[in-house]
């Protein structure tokens, strides 16, 4: 089985791969630019308003990434 990614450039070019997809009974996922996680945005949220109170954050020294 094999995925494939389309990028409609309007909602007519949108309308039409629907209703292809449909016509010809394949399944399909509609994912809406920019939908991330949940629980992934708060974290990243959490950070940055961490970063601007004044927190230094996580700090990971170079040398240690690769062991």
């Amino acid at each position: 089985m094999e995925t494939f990614i389309v990028h409609p450039e309007n909602k007519e070019q949108s309308a039409a791969i629907k209703a292809f997809l449909k016509a010809l009974k394949i399944n399909f996922e509609k994912h809406d630019k920019g939908s991330y996680n949940a629980e992934f945005v708060e974290q990243v949220l959490a950070g940055e308003a961490a970063r601007k109170a004044g927190k230094k954050g996580v700090r990971v020294n170079t040398d240690d990434l690769w062991k």
